[in-house]
């Protein structure tokens, strides 16, 4: 479940679109964080929604030896969002639409802030857990004698806020990298020059990164991954757009490439030629490039070759020198769109070397140019999230850099996190909803009519070996071998790109370990990996309005009891149903039964391509199925749940509290969980490349399909909902 806000996600349960460590560099690329971006197996199928784990977690490390004040009390931190009846707008009705009812009084009095792109529930959680980590922080920033990963904390967030050395700097820092670029003159330099960025974790055109092998899935191998793009998506290049959208935003990129350049000291003339061979340049790799929807089929994220194979289909880039540069030693890997790679070495050699370098020279300031002085970023801020999302105002220096302190050095700063912020009684409380979801899941296959016995024991032998995740790992990672300092903020995100890339590199060759997370426990988001056949549940999401130990029954499972749901179902959608016990990609399913639920899942594909989200644009039924599959199964199976607790505590769900049953309650707070708007550009985007639909579509698609949901509102035949 992701949200694309960019530094956590928050805004949607969701199945593999981000959730865990992306493949690709470490420093980030051209274009902002996007919860959609496609770039590894792991991106697309990590994110399969929120999920919820029973594992037994050890007591938090202790932090380093010279421990920080505490940051900041709970009750000083920014307000939660949990369900309140005086935000419902009485004047709307439920059976019409569930989310209007919900939230459409709330939303009209809280617009998008200025500095964002989407507001709600989402974002709340995640500014309460931007300002805690910020306290940590600064904390650590101001315990000059630290060490360990206090220091590590300290010395990001501090170099990051010294404006006055950064401006100071200019693009000094990186200049070393551009005279580089500059100095190629062969094909051969090109591949080199490639080969190199990728080991300082700075890869260029293409992804490349650590994932479990899907047909054994107990190994990591290495996987490359189409990539390159700076606009959302292949269509943005390829088509004109609605009413022309498209091609206005290609003009625009163009403008700011050509700034941007110019910014790095290019002439004017000079730059608005390099930009245009830069539209160009990936123009062609985004015609060799599969889309968003097509990448939601496994079989188009994983071609294993051996490297001698790979070498003879790369004659102009060879990937057994690739793999030495980057210290991994490997028989073979994925070579995950063939191809996207078979146009990328043809266009080693018939890509006129200037346009090459103009396409490199880009690339490397704009994904510098966060760490740089303010020109380049704020002209990155005004294509990127302005021009292309709608984004009015840049964020506070303070949460940019706490953006880069979390996707540098996300669970070092988790570890102090969860000393200060994870009571334990959540964790036990956790526990004990996800066994009771797990049960409910397990008598609903059971249950299935439409599946043959053959397939059922297969599914069941799935449901039995899920993992679960709660709170934070079990075992925290080393940062032991990254030096860093307040001497330089762009030093520091160089080193650190270095150092995280090799820990990625390491793992190649060798078994998953399985104690790992893939997003760190201040993140506002959970997810579902097939390949481990784990849900997780992050620390931060333990709050309203998923979660209270405070409220009644029917609120923690309409909000986190269906998360956890969620999660669950995610091994059984579009994606993950095609992913065994064991993470192994695999088919299990009889031909009938695979007809039959495909048969099912179109009707769902169906009711979302039906809705309008804007401009006459609708929700992408094929591009959300695998979270609107999760969505309704997630709410089922946390209805379930939720009626036996009923009626194991004698109860009916018709008790009213505050004017409403309990049971209208548990639907409420599942709407409220889906209260988000969106600029009108940013929703434009997340259509195109966002693997959950719209909100609002969220909170009303699920329900709609449920009698429970009729009876609980009194609905009747003919009602919208």
């Amino acid at each position: 479940m992701t949200s694309g806000t960019g530094r956590r996600t928050g805004g949607r349960l969701h199945s593999g679109a981000h959730p865990g460590p992306a493949l690709g560099p470490a420093i980030p690329s051209a274009r902002p964080p996007e919860p959609s971006s496609v770039k590894s197996p792991k991106i697309l199928l990590l994110s399969l929604s929120i999920t919820a784990a029973l594992a037994a977690c050890q007591k938090p490390a202790e932090p380093a030896a010279t421990a920080a004040k505490p940051a900041q009390a709970a009750a000083e931190l920014p307000p939660l969002a949990g369900f309140n009846v005086a935000d419902l707008d009485t004047s709307k009705n439920a059976c019409v639409n569930l989310a209007d009812f919900v939230n459409s009084k709330w939303l009209a009095a809280n617009p998008v802030p200025s500095d964002k792109t989407s507001w709600g529930s989402f974002e709340m959680l995640d500014e309460r857990s931007v300002a805690a980590s910020k306290g940590i922080a600064e904390a650590a920033a101001a315990n000059t004698g630290a060490t360990g990963i206090e220091k590590l904390v300290g010395d990001l967030y501090a170099s990051g806020m010294d404006t006055a050395k950064v401006e100071a700097a200019g693009i000094a820092p990186m200049q070393p990298m551009l005279d580089r670029i500059a100095a190629l003159k062969t094909p051969a330099d090109i591949a080199q020059y490639l080969r190199d960025e990728f080991a300082a974790g700075r890869g260029e055109v293409f992804a490349f990164g650590a994932e479990a092998d899907f047909k054994k899935s107990s190994q990591k191998i290495g996987y490359a991954f189409q990539g390159g793009l700076s606009l959302p998506e292949k269509a943005y290049y390829l088509e004109d757009g609605p009413d022309g959208k498209y091609k206005a935003i290609r003009e625009a990129f163009v403008q700011h490439v050509s700034k941007q350049l110019q910014n790095a000291g290019v002439a004017a003339a000079d730059a608005d030629t390099q930009a245009k061979d830069v539209l160009a340049f990936e123009t062609r790799l985004a015609k060799a490039s599969l889309s968003p929807i097509e990448l939601r089929n496994p079989e188009n994220q994983y071609h294993y070759v051996t490297v001698a194979d790979a070498d003879k289909a790369s004659p102009n880039f060879k990937w057994s020198e690739f793999f030495k540069a980057n210290g991994v030693q490997a028989d073979g890997f994925s070579l995950s769109q063939p191809k996207f790679f078979a146009e990328f070495d043809k266009m080693l050699v018939d890509v006129p070397l200037a346009q090459w370098q103009a396409y490199l020279r880009i690339n490397a300031i704009d994904g510098m140019a966060l760490y740089l002085a303010d020109k380049f970023n704020d002209e990155r801020f005004d294509f990127y999230s302005r021009t292309l999302r709608g984004q009015k105002d840049q964020k506070p220096r303070w949460k940019r850099v706490m953006d880069t302190v979390e996707n540098t050095a996300g669970e070092a700063l988790g570890q102090l996190y969860v000393k200060q912020y994870f009571p334990a009684e959540s964790k036990a409380a956790m526990e004990t909803l996800v066994g009771n979801l797990s049960q409910a899941l397990k008598a609903r296959i059971e249950g299935l009519e439409w599946m043959s016995p053959e397939t059922k024991a297969k599914a069941m032998d799935k449901w039995a070996s899920f993992t679960p995740k709660i709170g934070y790992p079990d075992k925290w990672r080393s940062w032991e071998g990254l030096a860093t300092s307040r001497d330089g903020y762009v030093q520091n995100m160089l080193a650190a790109a270095k150092f995280n890339h090799a820990y990625e590199m390491a793992k190649i060759g060798k078994p998953v370990d399985r104690s790992e997370w893939g997003m760190s426990p201040q993140t506002v988001n959970a997810y579902y990996n097939p390949l481990m056949n784990e849900i997780v549940f992050p620390a931060a999401i333990l709050q309203p309005p998923f979660f209270d130990l405070k409220a009644d029954p029917a609120l923690n499972y309409g909000g986190i009891g269906a998360v956890i749901g969620h999660e669950m179902l995610h091994g059984y959608d579009d994606q993950g149903s095609q992913f065994d016990a064991t993470g192994n990609f695999n088919n299990w399913w009889t031909k009938a039964d695979r007809d039959g639920f495909e048969s099912r899942t179109a009707k769902l594909v169906k009711q979302f391509d039906d809705y309008v989200a804007i401009d006459g644009l609708h929700v992408k039924g094929q591009l959300t199925l695998g979270e609107n599959i999760a969505d309704l199964g997630g709410l089922n199976v946390a209805w379930d749940a939720y009626q036996k607790a009923l009626a194991d505590a004698g109860k009916s769900g018709d008790d009213k509290i505050d004017g409403y049953t309990e049971n209208q309650r548990f639907f409420m707070n599942w709407a409220t969980v889906w209260r988000r708007g969106f600029t009108p550009d940013e929703l434009k985007v997340r259509l195109n490349t966002d693997p959950h639909a719209p909100a609002n579509f969220r909170a009303i698609g699920a329900p709609s399909n449920m009698p429970a949901f009729a009876t609980a509102f009194g609905c009747k035949a003919g009602d919208p909902m």
